[in-house]
C-alpha cells in the first residue's frame, strides 16, 4: 500500500479520534446539542470517504464524521454544526452534529437525509436510480437531459449508503434493497456493525446480521470484513467501488467495528454497556499506528501526526465557539424554494378544443410533460404498459415513452415515495403514484423525514422537486380501503404543496405548475371524479386547456359569486374537491345561486385566505364543505381560522359539514350514502346555517 495512502488514512483517524476526545473534555460547553461520534468506526469511515470522488452521492449516517473528514471537510466545518451556528456548512443550524447536506462541486454530493435510522436507504437507492434511467438513454437523450437539468452525473458515478447494523432490521432497508437488485443499480450499501442500538445489543434484536440478511436480495453481491483493519478496509472497497463504476451493480459490504464511545452524548456508555473492556481491545487506533510503523513511519512523525490533530481541532472549537448564532428571522428561511410559476397563464378554454373528462386532463398533461422534458419520469403501482394505471391514468404512456420512464414498482409506497429524494437530487422530475390515498400509510415516513423537510434542513440546497399523485374519497362502494380522505394528515406535514382540484381543468394546470416547482406537490384526485359518472358531477369535465396552460398555487376560485344584499341573508361556502359539486347543485336545487356564493380552495397549501376572508366578510355567514370526517381536522381548523379573522363580519357561528366521524367507510352502499355528505346532506346544512 503506498506511503501517501497510509500517510492520509492515519491523519484522517487521528483527527476525528482527536474531536471525539475533545467533545469529552468539553463536555458541558459542546453538549448542549446532542451528537455522536465515529470513535470505534474511523477506519472504515476513512477507508470509503477517501475514495469518492465528487461525481458520485454518499448518504452518511449520524456517526459518520470520519467519513466526512476523508471527503474534505474539516473540523472546524464539523464543529460549526456541533454548535448549532449560523455559518454550519450543512443545515445553517438547523440540525444535529454529523447529519449533512452538501453540494459543493468538489466533494461527493450529500442530499439531505434524516436521522430516523436506515430511512436514507431509500433515497439513496433513489439516486441510484436515476444513475440507472440516465444510463438507458441514447446519447441525444442524454445531452437533451442534461440541457434541460440542473444537475447531471457521470457514466461511473455510485451511491454509498452508510448504516448502522441496528439499522438494517427496518422495513423500508428491505424495499430499497428490493429495488437495487431487481434493477441491478450502482450502489454500495456499507454496514457499520457495532453489535448496538442503543441499549439493546445484536442478540436481543437481530436474527442476524446484515451479511446474513443480504443473501435474500438475489443480485446483491455482499462482502464481510475487519473495519478497523484499515488495508483490508481500503482494498476491499477499492475492488468493490471498481466494479460497482465499471459493472453498474450493487454490493453490501459488511465491516465489524467497536463502538468506543457514547451512543451519542445524551446516552452515555457507562449507563448500561458491558463488553467495554472487549471492545477496546480491538480500538482501530493502537492497530493503525502499528501498521504505519511496520511501513516506514517512525514513533516521532506519527507523534507529530497525533499532536497536530489535537492542536487542529482545539483551535477549530475556539473558532467555531465564537461564530454567531444564527438569528430570529432564519427561522423563516428555506421552507419552499421559490417557484416560477406566480400567475395563471396559457388558454384555460381554447377554441375548438374538445371537452374532456377529469383524468384525461391529467393523463394529457403527463404526456406534454413528458414529450418536452427527458427527465420527467412516471412510476409507480400498475402504472406500467399492461395496464396504464387502475383508473387508467396512466395510459398509453408506457408505450408511448417506454418502460424506462413509465414503468412498474413493488407494492412498497415508501420506496415511491421516498426515492423521489434521491431522482430529484439526480436532476430528474419524478411524478409517482400512491394508488389509493388508504394506501399512503406506509410512505408517510419517508414524506414526512425525508421530503418535506430536504429543503428547510439543507438550508435551501436540496429541494425536493417531484410530484405524489394521490387518487382519494368515497365512490361506488369502494370500501374500508379504497374509500378514504386523509388531507387532514397530510396537510399537517409541512414542507409540501397540497393540491385538491374540482375539475379537469385545474387538474391539468395545477399538474404544470407542480412540475414546474422546485417543492414537493401532493395532488389529492378524487376517483369519483375522474370520469363524471357520479351524479351531479358533470362539472367535473372541461374543455381542455392549452399546454401551456398553468395554475399557480394558493389561488382559489369564487366560481360562483354573489353580489351583497342587505336585506337578505347570505352564506359563503368554502369547500374543494368533491364539496364543490356538493354545493353547486345544493345552491342550484334550493334557487339559491345569487344568495350563496361558493369559494373552490383548488390548493389546501399554500391556501388563499385572502379570497376565502373577503367572501365571508362579505357574506356575513359561512359553511366549510368536506368529505373528511370533521373532527380533529384540516376543515375544523380551517373554521377556527375564518372565525378568528372574521368575527366582527359574522352573522353565525361558522359551520361545517363533512362525513360521519366514524372509523372507516364501510362497503355497503346504504351505508356509504349514510358516512360521507351528499347534495341533499349540504341542502339541509345550507338552510340551517340561513336561518341561524
Amino acid at each position: 500500500m503506498k506511503k501517501s495512502v497510509l500517510e492520509e488514512g492515519y491523519k484522517n483517524l487521528v483527527t476525528a479520534k482527536a474531536m471525539a476526545e475533545l467533545y469529552e473534555e468539553n463536555f458541558k460547553q459542546v453538549s448542549k446539542y446532542v451528537h455522536a461520534t465515529s470513535r470505534g468506526h474511523e477506519v472504515i469511515q476513512t477507508a470509503i470517504g477517501m475514495q469518492l470522488l465528487p461525481q458520485d452521492y454518499a448518504f452518511p449516517y449520524y456517526r459518520d464524521d470520519a467519513m466526512l473528514l476523508a471527503i474534505g471537510m474539516k473540523p472546524y466545518d464539523l464543529m460549526l454544526q456541533l454548535l448549532a451556528k449560523k455559518a454550519d456548512p450543512f443545515s445553517g443550524g438547523r440540525t444535529y452534529y454529523s447529519h449533512p447536506s452538501l453540494n459543493d462541486i468538489d466533494k461527493p454530493k450529500i442530499p439531505h437525509q434524516s436521522s430516523a435510522t436506515g430511512m436514507q436507504a431509500i433515497p439513496a437507492t433513489g439516486v441510484a436510480l436515476g444513475f440507472h434511467y440516465r444510463e438507458s438513454l441514447t446519447e441525444d437523450q442524454r445531452n437533451e437531459l442534461e440541457s434541460n437539468s440542473s444537475s447531471s452525473s457521470a457514466s461511473d458515478s455510485i451511491v454509498v449508503c452508510s448504516l448502522g447494523d441496528a439499522s438494517v432490521t427496518e422495513g423500508e432497508i428491505a424495499e430499497a434493497m428490493q429495488m437495487a437488485a431487481l434493477k441491478q443499480l450502482p450502489i454500495l450499501y456499507l454496514v457499520q456493525d457495532n453489535g448496538w442500538d442503543i441499549s439493546a445489543n445484536a442478540a436481543e434484536t437481530r436474527a442476524q446480521n446484515a451479511y446474513e440478511y443480504a443473501a435474500g436480495f438475489h443480485g446483491i453481491e455482499r462482502i464481510s470484513i475487519d473495519g478497523t483493519d484499515f488495508e483490508e478496509s481500503y482494498n476491499t472497497l477499492n475492488e468493490v467501488i471498481r466494479k460497482i463504476r465499471s459493472e453498474r451493480r450493487p454490493f453490501l459490504v459488511h465491516a465489524t467495528v467497536p463502538l468506543l464511545n457514547h451512543h451519542t452524548s445524551g446516552v452515555r456508555m457507562e449507563f448500561y454497556r458491558d463488553d467495554l473492556e472487549e471492545s477496546r481491545e480491538r480500538d482501530p487506533y493502537p492497530r493503525m499506528r502499528d501498521l504505519m510503523q511496520k511501513n516506514g513511519f517512525s514513533a516521532e512523525e506519527l507523534d507529530d501526526f497525533d499532536a497536530f490533530a489535537k492542536a487542529e481541532t482545539q483551535k477549530a472549537l475556539e473558532q467555531a465557539t465564537e461564530m454567531p448564532d444564527p438569528e430570529p428571522a432564519d427561522l423563516y428561511m428555506h421552507d419552499f424554494a421559490p417557484t416560477p410559476i406566480t400567475e395563471e397563464k396559457g388558454e384555460r378554454s381554447p377554441a375548438g378544443a374538445e371537452k374532456v373528462v377529469m383524468v384525461d386532463c391529467a393523463l394529457f398533461a403527463i404526456e406534454e410533460l413528458m414529450r418536452k422534458h427527458p427527465e420527467c419520469l412516471l412510476y409507480g403501482q400498475d402504472v406500467g404498459g399492461r395496464l396504464g394505471g387502475v383508473f387508467r391514468e396512466a395510459a398509453t404512456l408506457a408505450q408511448k415513452f417506454g418502460d424506462n420512464r413509465v414503468f412498474n414498482t413493488p407494492i412498497q409506497e415508501a420506496f415511491i415515495v421516498g426515492s423521489t429524494v434521491g431522482m430529484s437530487a439526480a436532476g430528474l422530475k419524478p411524478i409517482v403514484e400512491v394508488q389509493f390515498a388508504d394506501y399512503i400509510w406506509p410512505g408517510l415516513n419517508q414524506l414526512f423525514t425525508e421530503v418535506s423537510r430536504s429543503c428547510y434542513l439543507s438550508n435551501g440546497k436540496w429541494p425536493v422537486s417531484m410530484i405524489l399523485r394521490v387518487p382519494i374519497g368515497a365512490y361506488g362502494s369502494g370500501g374500508p380501503y379504497h374509500s378514504s380522505s386523509m388531507e387532514s394528515v397530510v396537510s399537517n406535514i409541512r414542507g409540501l404543496k397540497i393540491a385538491y382540484p374540482s375539475n379537469g381543468a385545474d387538474l391539468k394546470g395545477l399538474m404544470k405548475a407542480a412540475y414546474y416547482d422546485p417543492n414537493p406537490v401532493v395532488i389529492f384526485e378524487h376517483k369519483g371524479l375522474y370520469w363524471s359518472k357520479v351524479k351531479g358531477t358533470k362539472g367535473a369535465t372541461s374543455i381542455e386547456p392549452s399546454e401551456d396552460y398553468v395554475l399557480p398555487f394558493g389561488k382559489a376560485w369564487v366560481l360562483q359569486e354573489i353580489w351583497k344584499k342587505e336585506e337578505e341573508e347570505t352564506l359563503s361556502i368554502i369547500t374543494y374537491g368533491m364539496g364543490v359539486h356538493w354545493s353547486m347543485n345544493a345552491t342550484a336545487e334550493l334557487g339559491l345561486q345569487d344568495r350563496v356564493e361558493i369559494v373552490d380552495l383548488r390548493t389546501l397549501h399554500p391556501l388563499d385566505y385572502e379570497t376565502v376572508f373577503a367572501s365571508v366578510k362579505k357574506c356575513g355567514k359561512c359553511l366549510v364543505v368536506t368529505e373528511e370526517p370533521s373532527e380533529n381536522s384540516f376543515s375544523r381548523a380551517l373554521q377556527g381560522r375564518i372565525q378568528e379573522e372574521c368575527f366582527r363580519y359574522l352573522d353565525a357561528p361558522v359551520m361545517v359539514i363533512g362525513s360521519e366521524n366514524m372509523p372507516a367507510i364501510p362497503l355497503n352502499s346504504v351505508l356509504e350514502e349514510t358516512m360521507i355528505p351528499s347534495t341533499e346532506k349540504v341542502k339541509v346544512k345550507i338552510d340551517e346555517v340561513l336561518k341561524y
